[in-house]
């Protein structure tokens, strides 16, 4: 019989990740000349290069990346990806908010850095793709199963650089971008808007804005201009005898059936329950007077 027993050293842990949230995972696959435009993100953004070659643009420089490099792109940093001719440009993407990667060296890059895996490939693979499946299935507890295979790729990480890992400020950028995407939809709710077209607004990555906008108001943008038709429709309802048909296409909807979806799961009732109702109480009101 043999036992052996390891302490654990609370000091030996590199990174606090309390405060870094995994926002979302993605998978893309391109061919050749597919390119995004430069943009910027208020969040860090790990890209691990599953197959191919491509390139990637950050600020005004071009580096060439291939299979198992991996990409940290810090937060403002301006940058985009792009695929080449010779071999489809396949690559999973982390988008992580509140940790900023910063150089050991004054004199070390602390924008970005690119890292090549290959001797660990099936492992860092074994945890991307097991992140996409958790996400995929959406079961009991996925998020926190995504959470912390997070933080054990950040230890990985933190094994093959001299990088070291920070909690990042709180974005100040956020509380005003998300203020001109609520005053867009204010004033343009009527019209066909996407999220891509808010996240383009304020220069945002379509995810962030979504959690950014949510911290700052409780709901997300899209619900935020859902309810925004609604009660522009409660008034059309009570004040027009205009058909459903004609006040979904005014306020906004893409038809008549979504609009009385998103009617019921906001008030409770269906559009026609709401103004036969709101006639009753305005006949009822009529006759008092």
């Amino acid at each position: 019989m043999s036992l052996e027993r390891y302490d654990l050293d609370a000091q030996g842990i590199p990174i606090d990740c309390q405060d870094t949230k995994l926002l979302y995972v993605s998978s893309a696959k391109f061919g050749g000349d597919w390119h995004s435009m430069m943009h910027t993100h208020a969040f860090t953004e790990i890209f691990y290069v599953v197959g191919g070659q491509g390139q990637f643009k950050i600020e005004n420089l071009v580096y060439p990346v291939a299979t198992d490099d991996l990409i940290v792109v810090n937060p403002n940093v301006n940058h985009t990806e792009v695929g080449l001719n010779a071999a489809p440009f396949e690559y999973i993407v982390l988008g992580i908010d509140g940790l900023d990667f910063t150089a050991g060296a004054e004199d070390e890059e602390d924008r970005f850095c690119i890292l090549n895996f290959h001797n660990r490939r099936d492992e860092i693979l074994n945890y991307l793709r097991s992140m996409l499946w958790e996400l995929e299935q959406k079961s009991a507890g996925y998020i926190t199963i995504c959470q912390n295979i997070l933080e054990i790729l950040l230890i990985h990480f933190m094994r093959r650089t001299d990088f070291a890992m920070t909690p990042t400020q709180p974005n100040v950028k956020s509380p005003k971008s998300c203020a001109a995407a609520r005053r867009f939809i204010d004033g343009h709710f009527k019209e066909h808007i996407s999220l891509e077209q808010l996240a383009k607004l304020v220069h945002f990555n379509k995810y962030y804005l979504v959690h950014a906008f949510a911290r700052q108001y409780g709901i997300s943008p899209i619900n935020y201009l859902n309810a925004r038709r609604i009660d522009e429709s409660k008034r059309l309802l009570v004040s027009t005898n205009l058909s459903l048909s004609q006040i979904s296409n005014l306020v906004g909807f893409s038809s008549p059936s979504y609009f009385s979806q998103s009617f019921r799961k906001l008030e409770g009732s269906s559009p026609m329950e709401y103004r036969k109702s709101n006639e009753v109480r305005m006949d009822s009101a009529s006759a008092r007077s």
